[in-house]
């Protein structure tokens, strides 16, 4: 048994029952070792005669029995459908005892090839779900997910617009996305709460929305200022059912992509995505002196470290803080500290 290199990939030889047999693995000789390693094991197994497991279903013959539970518990059907879709690709045509975490690794390796590692991760974040829930039910009996590294993210961007940038764009706007963008950038609400915010979950006498399932899955409350308070009455007088922003239909937004992108090109602003409204939503409160902990609760994050991505916006406002020292050094405050140090400070 061995690893070889033939042109970019390498396979993997071994012999079953006194027969050579060889298997292409991909461009990765840590893959190949883990795949010789995985076939090893087969082979004793088969030749000790230990007890067989009972044979599971395709991956393909899970997927509808996954995308059914789906259906009733996560408000990502759609997609989530589309993310089952890429990997039945990779793993149609395999029992789930047999999809190893070598192949998980192949599989993980040709996507990057051609999405963000973002990207894979999320497939991977579906594929280990479902190996969750298929253990669960009894289709499985170890998830090969969890042997895999996922990539590692590069979450350092925060776009966020200026003040002058973010009325330009509103200003840009069309009619029906001129509210959602303004909302957005006074709540720091997503764009699936924005679309699914109904008129009962809007408290005009208290003055704030209340999203009833976040990202997280959690509820929180938002209080509205001055303007969102505005649009909102606005958006009242036009009501048309229970969505506070419904299409032309009366049924709620599946998209506004293309009228968003005809926004910033209108607005002259380049590198910038919806989700971004909520970085400056966040990235104002924070530069305004906000502390970190109330931006958390706004925006719904589960933990502060989510957060902290914005804590360097806040070095002016600290600065204002120990300035604030000045006034002890200059003795302002009644006390006088020694002259050196007086010195020292000016």
């Amino acid at each position: 048994m061995g690893i070889y290199k033939k042109g970019e990939n390498y396979y993997i030889d071994y012999y079953v029952n006194g027969r050579r047999r060889r298997e292409k693995v991909g461009p990765s000789r840590a893959l190949a070792k883990r795949a010789l390693a995985v076939r090893k094991g087969e082979i004793a197994r088969e030749k000790y005669q230990l007890p067989q497991k009972k044979v599971s279903m395709f991956f393909e013959a899970f997927v509808p029995i996954y995308l059914e539970y789906v259906k009733g518990y996560k408000k990502s059907y759609d997609r989530n459908v589309s993310t089952v879709g890429v990997l039945s690709r990779k793993f149609a045509g395999k029992r789930l005892s047999e999809i190893h975490p070598f192949l998980i690794e192949s599989y993980k390796l040709e996507r990057r090839r051609t999405v963000k590692p973002a990207t894979v991760n999320k497939e991977l974040s579906c594929l280990r779900h479902m190996f969750n829930m298929a253990i669960k039910w009894g289709y499985a009996e170890t998830n090969p997910v969890s042997e895999v590294k996922f990539f590692r993210e590069n979450n350092e961007r925060l776009r966020y617009l200026s003040a002058e940038e973010a009325q330009a764009l509103i200003e840009a706007c069309a009619p029906h996305l001129r509210p959602i963008v303004i909302v957005a950038l006074n709540t720091g609400m997503r764009r699936g709460e924005i679309f699914d915010l109904r008129w009962e979950h809007v408290d005009f006498a208290h003055r704030w929305i209340r999203v009833v399932e976040s990202k997280n899955g959690e509820s929180r409350i938002i209080p509205m200022n001055g303007v969102v308070y505005g649009v909102l009455r606005e958006q009242m007088k036009k009501k048309r059912g229970d969505l506070v922003f419904p299409n032309g239909n009366g049924k709620k937004f599946q998209s506004i992509q293309y009228s968003f992108n005809r926004a910033l090109e209108r607005a002259g602003i380049r590198d910038f995505h919806f989700h971004d409204l909520r970085h400056t939503f966040a990235s104002n409160l924070v530069m305004a002196g906000e502390d970190l902990v109330t931006v958390k609760e706004l925006l719904g994050h589960k933990s502060i470290q989510m957060t902290m991505r914005y804590s360097h916006l806040s070095q002016q406002h600290k600065m204002k803080a120990v300035r604030k020292l000045e006034a002890v050094y200059n003795g302002n405050d009644g006390h006088h500290l020694d002259t050196g140090l007086q010195r020292a400070a000016k």
